[in-house]
């Protein structure tokens, strides 16, 4: 299988980045929606499969001190094959000269993270609007 991975979102076609989303029960994103957080995130980094966009990953960063990882996403018919741990990879790689590099996972994906070399931090703190997300991730 040939993964290619590229950074120009104006290639994405939004209808592949939303069945991404939707294939793994993220199904409150529209296209405007993603349309706006990925034109809002200054790196980004986006996989494909003859031309499918299969799994992309996003971050804001002030390009010295600190940046936040979200989004990282393989659409379900493409996990464990390498894809995730490709996007972490490349933008790390656009983030190398950042000092630290924040990563937020979902629930049950902890310890694929701790493996491409991310570890917990003692001082993170949140607060989300949505009370189940709130129930989720926080103490």
């Amino acid at each position: 299988m040939d993964i290619q991975l590229y950074h120009d979102f104006s290639r994405i076609n939004l209808d592949d980045m939303r069945e991404v989303y939707e294939s793994v029960g993220w199904t409150k994103h529209r296209n405007e929606i993603i349309k706006q957080v990925f034109d809002a995130s200054n790196v980004t980094v986006f996989a494909s499969v003859s031309g499918r966009t299969v799994g992309f990953g996003r971050s804001l960063s002030d390009g010295v001190f600190n940046a936040a990882i979200y989004d990282v996403v393989v659409h379900k018919e493409f996990q464990k094959l390498g894809i995730a741990k490709r996007i972490i990879e490349d933008l790390l790689d656009q983030l190398q000269n950042v000092s630290c590099v924040h990563f937020i996972s979902t629930t049950g994906n902890e310890e694929f993270y701790r493996k491409v070399g991310f570890k917990k931090i003692k001082t993170g703190m949140a607060r989300y609007l949505n009370q189940e997300l709130d129930a989720e991730y926080l103490e």
